[in-house]
């Protein structure tokens, strides 16, 4: 009998297999001249995002979250949830419902 079962169970295993996806979380710093300073700040977390895009993540981000930000000293502590298309499914999926029902925006 379990002869038999076996191929089924291996369909089964095959056919129930999840498709891959990428979440990640990066963690980064990088210096800020002037913490005092918006536009010196802005323009040190998009540096610090580009250059995880293009040195750290081995996919097309299709989402990119900033989950974490801290100044200490000079330096600009970021974290940044980086997702392909897929990932941004799953992503959606696992965030509890928002009250208003639009994402939250984050203005810098």
């Amino acid at each position: 009998m379990l002869r038999r079962l076996m191929p089924s169970l291996a369909l089964m295993l095959i056919a129930a297999s999840p498709a891959s996806a990428y979440l990640v979380e990066v963690t980064t710093s990088v210096a800020v001249a002037d913490a005092d300073d918006r536009d010196v700040v802005r323009q040190a977390l998009m540096s610090a995002v580009d250059d995880v895009l293009k040195q750290a993540i081995a996919f097309t981000p299709t989402l990119v979250v900033l989950t974490s930000a801290t100044i200490v000293n000079t330096r600009l502590y970021i974290r940044l949830l980086v997702a392909d298309a897929d990932g941004e499914r799953t992503f959606d999926e696992l965030k509890p419902p928002d009250d208003t029902g639009k994402p939250s925006e984050l203005k810098l």
